[in-house]
């Protein structure tokens, strides 16, 4: 496996890592719920970490303005 010219660059401004951290911290926030009580409705950070899943995948694949070499 070898890494990307320019990675840095992509973890910097891509929106498709932005998205997928942004997943990330929805996922765990799901495990968090049953110590939040009923502050949020069940499955709406499921809903929303999903979301943000598929957003990244659009991200990925589109043309990213300040972005080169297809990365």
């Amino acid at each position: 496996m070898k890494l990307i010219i320019g990675w840095r660059r992509v973890l910097a401004r891509a929106w498709s890592v932005r998205l997928m951290l942004l997943a990330a911290l929805l996922s765990g926030a799901e495990v968090a719920l049953p110590f939040l009580g009923d502050i949020i409705e069940p499955g709406r950070l499921a809903l929303l970490s999903a979301l943000a899943t598929a957003g990244a995948f659009v991200a990925r694949i589109l043309v990213q303005k300040d972005m080169k070499d297809g990365t």
